[in-house]
């Protein structure tokens, strides 16, 4: 029995002047521009009438991934960490030339409140993937970088790392949640000192502190402001304003 599958090609007459746009004789730099255009429209469901976009806006993680900017506003749990390392992925995909911007304003593995949100290894999945993946990342915290959040922020591209004037980077100790028999919690007691240094480790290396300094900085809460970041080597920068900026986001321009 043939199992082969038909294409209704009364379904294709919509695209038939798209198609003879790409055909080879025919094309040329406005043909290409017109094509662009209209994968992009077709990707988002907006339609394009008389030179004007008109349909249902684009969904806003979509907008930002389509400009390579990755958001992190929550704290590191595994579908938020899961989200993250999948964009930085496929933005490599996409073009791993062009540098991500990462936007950082996350209480990292631990709740607003100071309780445990999630483990250290979601942090550090997502440093994995920041220096695995081929294009530069750019950090930049808006609102607060705390805990592995700020390990994150100073493993950002050397020189690229920048937080906005009122942002807060804040060091400390991971936390334990461990329950059960004394045996468990004496397994997790050793994995959650395992995984402090190696936090500590990748944040020493990255802010050019000796490990023992940040050990012992971060043996209590310790908060930074912005200018005391970029003293500690966390971020290089502060970034003020964009307003004199005329660039527009690419997707309003279709």
């Amino acid at each position: 029995m043939n199992t082969m599958n038909y294409i209704n090609v009364s379904s294709v007459k919509p695209y038939h002047g798209l198609i003879n746009k790409i055909q080879p004789n025919n094309i040329n730099h406005r043909a290409n521009k017109n094509y662009l255009s209209s994968i992009k429209l077709m990707q988002t469901g907006a339609q394009n009438y008389e030179g004007v976009r008109i349909g249902p806006p684009p969904d806003l993680p979509s907008l930002l991934l389509h400009n390579r900017i990755v958001y992190l506003g929550m704290p590191l749990v595994p579908a938020v960490t899961e989200l993250i390392v999948a964009e930085f992925l496929y933005l490599q995909y996409e073009n791993s030339e062009k540098p991500v911007f990462m936007y950082l304003n996350s209480t990292g593995t631990s709740n607003p409140d100071g309780s445990s949100a999630g483990f250290e290894t979601e942090a550090f999945a997502i440093a994995d993937t920041m220096n695995y993946i081929k294009p530069p990342v750019h950090t930049i915290c808006v609102g607060q970088a705390f805990g592995t959040c700020a390990m994150l922020l100073s493993s950002g591209e050397p020189g690229q790392r920048a937080a906005l004037p009122n942002a807060t980077i804040m060091i400390h100790q991971p936390t334990s949640r461990a329950r059960g028999q004394a045996s468990d919690i004496a397994i997790k007691a050793r994995e959650v000192l395992y995984n402090r240094k190696q936090c500590f480790e990748i944040l020493a290396e990255t802010s050019g502190q000796s490990l023992e300094k940040v050990m012992k900085d971060a043996s209590r809460t310790k908060y930074l402001s912005p200018l005391e970041a970029v003293e500690y080597g966390i971020i290089d920068k502060i970034l003020d304003t964009q307003k004199k900026s005329d660039g527009k986001p690419s997707f309003l321009l279709i």
